[in-house]
This record gives C-alpha cells, sequence and structure tokens, in this order.
C-alpha cells in the first residue's frame, strides 16, 4: 500500500476510482460496490441503489447504530455507468490497496470502497466516554480501491505517536491502546476532546489524521 497517495494529488493504479476534483469522486461502475449512503450527487447510466441490510462482517449491526446517530448507514450500488459522489465539501482521498494490504478507517471517513475488498465492522468500546456507544471503524484487507473522506489534507504519521480519536481518519500495520488523560477531565465543567487519547506503539505502519476533529466530545 502506497501510504503518499494519501498526500499527493497522483493518480492510482488503475482502478474505476477518479477524483472529478479534490472534493468529488468519480466510479466507472461496472457490476457492484459499497458506498456510503446518501453519498450520491450524480450518475448516469443503469444503476441501482440499495441498503445494505445485511452481510459478513455486521452491516446490519452498522446499520442499527447509524439510525442511532453512530457509524455510517452503507449501500450497494449495482448496474453500468458513472456515479459521483460527495460528502459534506470534504476532501476525497483514493487509496489502492494490494492483496496483502488492509487498513482501518473511522466509520465517518469511509466513502466508498470495491466489492473485491474483504471487510469488517469494528468499534473501539473504551472510548465510548468519548462517543456514545464506542468508537465505530471499518477494517478493509486488499485487493481492491477504497475512497476516504477527510477535512482537509491529512496528515501520515508513523508510530510512535498518539493522536485524538476524533482527528484520527485511519491506522495500518499497527493497533491502537486508548489512553486517559484526567487531568483533562474537569475543564471549565466539561469534558475536553483530548482527555482520552488513541496510542500506537510499535516500529513500522502508519496512522492518518486530518487537521479536523470529527466529533465532539461527550
Amino acid at each position: 500500500m502506497n501510504v503518499e497517495q494519501l498526500t499527493s494529488d497522483a493518480e492510482t493504479a488503475d482502478t474505476p476510482f477518479r477524483l472529478e476534483n479534490s472534493y468529488t469522486l468519480e466510479i466507472d461502475v461496472d457490476g457492484s460496490l459499497l458506498a456510503k449512503a446518501g453519498a450520491m450527487i450524480a450518475y448516469d447510466g443503469d444503476l441501482d441503489f440499495t441498503g445494505k441490510a445485511s452481510a459478513e462482517g455486521g452491516i446490519t449491526g452498522f446499520l442499527k447504530e447509524a439510525a442511532s446517530g453512530e457509524g455510517t448507514p452503507i449501500m450497494t450500488v449495482e448496474g453500468q455507468g458513472s456515479l459521483y459522489l460527495a460528502d459534506r465539501g470534504k476532501k476525497v482521498q483514493v487509496l489502492d490497496l494490494e492483496a496483502d494490504d488492509a487498513i482501518t478507517v473511522n466509520g465517518e471517513d469511509v466513502l466508498a470502497f470495491e466489492e473485491s475488498l474483504s471487510y469488517r465492522i469494528d468499534r473501539i468500546d473504551s472510548l465510548a466516554g468519548a462517543f456514545a456507544g464506542g468508537l465505530t471503524n471499518v477494517y478493509l484487507e486488499g485487493p481492491g480501491a477504497v475512497a476516504l473522506t477527510t477535512h482537509g489534507d491529512p496528515v501520515v504519521l508513523e508510530p510512535p505517536v498518539s493522536t485524538d480519536p476524533s482527528a484520527t481518519v485511519a491506522w495500518s500495520g499497527v493497533s491502537p491502546d486508548v489512553e486517559v488523560n484526567r487531568s483533562l477531565s474537569d475543564m471549565v465543567g466539561q469534558e475536553s476532546g483530548e482527555r482520552y487519547q488513541m496510542r500506537f506503539e510499535g516500529d513500522s505502519g502508519v496512522v492518518v489524521v486530518q487537521p479536523y476533529e470529527e466529533h465532539g466530545g461527550a
């Protein structure tokens, strides 16, 4: 996996995912793919959009969480045509995963991914104090392309590093531990977003952060 794709405007390998501009993803659909529900802004051709009601990896639970304000609902797009996706003016990043590549992405930041990718839904329950129910993530394993969204230009960091969960977009080759800074628990009578940190240890892997806090603290 070439993480340099996340910090440059270079086109990725041969993939149906293309950037129409910094904020819009164009996909040549010939078959089926998975995308964030509500992200379609235009399409042409013969395409069908359906909610992903059940699948391996817990998408059913993912949808239930989304109904209560957590996670991200997923839709299946099937047919042939051109599809245009965007999400709240966020920048789109396309990453091509090889057969032995894997990445975990914050559920809020997944825009679309090819059906060739295997996936599962994970949750970091120890972050329940910062996010109602914990932090929901999507683990994706190649081969195939995935499109992420970020507020502004992302930064790719190497462990060891600690990050704000609200600004953490994705990680690969490393798993986080959750640390609690209790000295920030009583600031002005409310929780601080910096009370919780994700700590990534080791001498390999990458962590992707954005210059924006996706969620407010509890």
